[in-house]
């Protein structure tokens, strides 16, 4: 578990993280998203102990970051992709790799195994003997993945783990991103792309400086809209939208050509009653579904770009 408790970060008077409190469950993915400068990379770098803290607490599976001997329990405890990988470009993928095992202390035998089985699935187990500084920035960020796990750490930070990366090596990383989930680890992601958030993360939260919301993208998107059902009718009268007004658990009605727009407070009960209202006022009823907001939409609004 990770606990932090008004986390702040201050540099040269500038606040970059402002009294940040969040907990993280063993076995979630967590994702944090919003724009460059917005505290995500300093927050990462705190946990890990890379950097301290101007105040506040950081605790990683019970261990307090603040303590030089607990400090080092919790970095063999994690494995951090950072923003900008930072590998020995001279030596090959597999020497970079059981470089930073051995450094962890992972026996020689388990070593080559875990190697091999972490290039196997990021699908470049061919190019275990090339010079990394022939790679390309996608696999130097491939390679970097399969470091940050190379000691099979509980806990994984990865800064932007797609940048970089073409759309089948992006898909490649993130299913494999996918199975570390359905492994139970607890992972930590910083990122750009909210399609990565929303299909990995169970949990996002959305930060500029300070955090400006936190929760699943689908309790995202109904605390910000609620929840509406959209009717696609063959037409529409004033009867219809007059009829579904005035239903119990009903609180607005628009219409959008021949869909009608009707928010509520629980679709489940609520839907059936609308549909036998329409009917009962001659409606044909083409489809029924509930409108989806989009993590894009969500951080738009809170950043000030979507309404």
């Amino acid at each position: 578990m990770i606990e932090l408790r008004d986390l702040t970060r201050r540099f040269n008077g500038n606040v970059a993280v402002d009294s940040l409190n969040l907990t993280i469950e063993d076995g979630k993915v967590f994702g944090f998203i919003g724009p460059n400068g917005a505290g995500k990379t300093t927050t990462i770098r705190m946990i890990t102990t890379l950097i301290s803290p101007t105040s506040g607490t950081v605790h990683v599976n019970g261990l307090d970051a603040s303590d030089p001997e607990e400090a080092l329990q919790i970095r063999s405890h994690v494995g951090l992709l950072p923003e900008i990988p930072g590998l020995y470009e001279t030596l090959s993928a597999y020497r970079n790799l059981d470089f930073y095992a051995a450094l962890y202390g992972v026996p020689i035998d388990r070593r080559k195994d875990r190697i091999k089985e972490l290039l196997e699935m990021l699908e470049i187990w061919d190019r275990r003997d090339d010079i990394v500084g022939k790679f390309s920035k996608g696999m130097k960020q491939k390679i970097a993945i399969a470091r940050a796990l190379v000691h099979e750490p509980e806990l994984l930070f990865l800064d932007e783990p797609t940048s970089g990366l073409d759309p089948e090596a992006a898909l490649t990383v993130r299913n494999f991103l996918l199975e570390l989930k359905k492994e139970g680890r607890t992972i930590f992601l910083n990122t750009h792309n909210l399609d990565d958030a929303e299909r990995l993360c169970d949990t996002v939260g959305v930060m500029r400086t300070r955090l400006l919301a936190k929760g699943s993208p689908s309790e995202l998107s109904q605390q910000f809209w609620g929840r509406t059902t959209v009717v696609h009718l063959h037409s529409i009268s004033p009867a219809m939208i007059s009829g579904v007004r005035g239903l119990s658990g009903v609180t607005g009605v628009q219409q959008d050509g021949d869909h009608l727009l009707v928010d509520v407070t629980d679709p489940a009960s609520v839907n059936p009653d609308i549909v036998r209202e329409l009917v009962r006022q001659g409606g044909q009823v083409e489809s029924v579904n509930e409108l989806k907001r989009s993590l894009e939409d969500v951080y738009l609004r809170l950043l000030g770009g979507g309404k």
